[in-house]
């Protein structure tokens, strides 16, 4: 089963199956934004919308901190002009 998790800490959110890592998409934290600068799946996961959950899990915390959510990740863009 796929685990997604979120680090602040690490300024990223993290795909787990089982104990093995699988994806993670990063950001960086710039004053009162949050700008997504990396999207990364394992090939073998890809197809199962693991990225779109890991861009989203960042975007729901960034509300939580009171944070806006940018991107320079191509992929991250595409999410975010369909959500926002």
């Amino acid at each position: 089963m796929i685990k997604i998790v979120f680090s602040n800490e690490e300024k990223k959110s993290i795909a787990y199956d089982e104990n093995t890592q699988i994806g993670q998409c990063n950001f960086i934290e710039i004053e009162n934004n949050w700008n997504i600068i990396h999207t990364e799946v394992n090939s073998l996961y890809q197809g199962q919308g693991i990225a779109r959950k890991l861009v989203e899990l960042i975007i729901e915390n960034a509300k939580k901190y009171d944070k806006n959510v940018i991107a320079e990740c191509s992929y991250a863009k595409r999410i975010l002009k369909k959500i926002m």
